[in-house]
């Protein structure tokens, strides 16, 4: 059996995929729901939701909501929250600090292509010390239009240097999946992440595989450089 071919670069989806945002996201939106007297969420509510953004964290609190201009006050305030807090308790999923170990040891470039907005992103990624570790960083509002759109994909690839037929795209989210296929990339599903087993149906997106934990990242990887 022939060795699998090195990726030019590993692109990963960050809530759910490269990091365990939940906790602290839904800390976030615990504390707007004190401050408008609604009861908690509890992290099992909340966990499936957090791929898919404030918005859908906000519906769970407040369900009754269809008004446009009062959701998206309520981000505002939820965005505010969450900002003042992204590092308390959010962390590496376990086993991806030794996948990106491997990465930078086979000299294979990794960056971040999230649906987060850059700033809190930068944020996350700066005082968890990643930052510096990224080959590129592209969030919801850095391409003219994010994810499944394939600007994100192609913004990333522009900036690392590579080609997206080459690369590979993990992600926990349909849309995660359908703009990596739009490239042609190598999409991978992060079983790990925050997939509602209730609802998404990982099976039927179309990725080349899906991964149970980020330990299996490592084969795709190909042969390790030689050493000099």
């Amino acid at each position: 059996m022939s060795e699998p071919t090195t990726p030019q670069a590993v692109f990963f989806d960050l809530d759910g995929t490269l990091i365990d945002t939940a906790p602290d996201m839904g800390g976030a939106l615990n504390r707007v729901l004190t401050k408008h007297n609604r009861p908690h969420v509890s992290p099992a509510q909340y966990r499936p939701h957090v791929s898919h953004g404030s918005i859908a964290l906000l519906k769970l609190g407040f369900p009754e909501l269809t008004d446009a201009d009062h959701l998206h006050k309520l981000r505002e305030e939820f965005l505010h929250e969450y900002a003042t807090c992204v590092y308390a308790e959010s962390d590496l999923f376990s086993g991806m600090d030794t996948v990106l170990q491997q990465l930078e040891h086979r000299r294979i470039p990794w960056g971040i292509i999230t649906n987060k907005p850059e700033t809190l992103t930068l944020s996350l990624l700066d005082q968890m010390a990643l930052k510096h570790r990224c080959c590129c960083i592209v969030g919801a509002d850095t391409a003219a239009r994010a994810k499944p759109h394939p600007d994100p994909m192609l913004l990333a690839c522009q900036r690392t240097g590579v080609t997206p037929n080459e690369c590979i795209y993990v992600g926990d989210a349909e849309r995660d999946i359908k703009a990596g296929r739009s490239v042609a990339m190598t999409t991978l599903v992060a079983g790990w992440g925050y997939i509602d087993p209730a609802v998404d149906e990982p099976g039927s997106w179309g990725a080349d595989n899906l991964l149970s934990h980020p330990s299996e990242l490592i084969p795709y990887l190909g042969s390790r450089p030689d050493n000099h």
